[in-house]
């Protein structure tokens, strides 16, 4: 089993929050925040770290949203993930006066490659919720696929694709999936969450060599 833990740092701040979420040997530096501005800061710390390796980032991307029990309704994106490296962004995107520029741009990066198990439909909510394009899309079920040669992979959840790709053991529960990820503070069990889906994303894709 993985071990996963979270450092809050409490800053003093109604804008934003840092965790370091822990799997196992790995520390995850996330930004939780509603502010515009501080998606700007992260975006641009992106770009400063990896520098002349930066067309070709591979992105973890997943987004929550309230979950409905009514087959009618369906709410909106709360919040969007991308984990580059050991860098993850939580951006309550429900909660933001508007979308910035940046997180615009980036999303449209074609040289991007943006990863995730079942990402064509989570991009499509982006696009319908929100009208945010995301241009390189790469499903890392097909990939793994190919790779392992077994067929089963393509309807896999990340749980399966983390054990079968990275040799990790990771827990799910039901009571943080069915959460209130529409919630103006999230609770630390919603940001390891989070931020844990997005990393397994990048780190498998990293390991896919996509």
């Amino acid at each position: 089993m993985t071990t996963i833990s979270i450092f809050d740092h409490q800053l003093p701040e109604y804008t934003h929050n840092l965790y370091d979420v822990s799997l196992d040997s790995d520390n995850v530096h996330t930004l939780l925040t509603h502010s515009p501005s501080m998606v700007d800061s992260w975006i641009s710390d992106i770009y400063r770290i990896h520098g002349r390796g930066i067309h070709h980032l591979i992105v973890g991307l997943d987004v929550e949203w309230r979950p409905s029990f009514n087959r009618h309704v369906q709410n909106p994106v709360a919040t969007l993930q991308l984990c580059v490296g050991r860098r993850c962004l939580i951006f309550q995107i429900l909660h933001a006066p508007y979308i910035p520029e940046s997180l615009v741009s980036f999303l449209r990066c074609a040289t991007f490659t943006f990863v995730g198990v079942g990402i064509e439909s989570d991009v499509e909510k982006l696009l319908d919720d929100y009208e945010l394009q995301v241009a390189n899309v790469v499903d890392l079920r097909g990939r793994a696929e190919e790779e392992w040669g077994i067929r089963e992979l393509r309807n896999a959840g990340l749980k399966q694709l983390a054990w079968v790709v990275l040799g990790k053991d990771i827990q799910k529960p039901r009571r943080v999936t069915m959460s209130r990820w529409d919630s103006e503070w999230l609770n630390h069990a919603q940001v390891q969450y989070a931020c844990v889906d997005a990393f397994l994303s990048s780190e498998i894709g990293r390991s896919l060599n996509i």
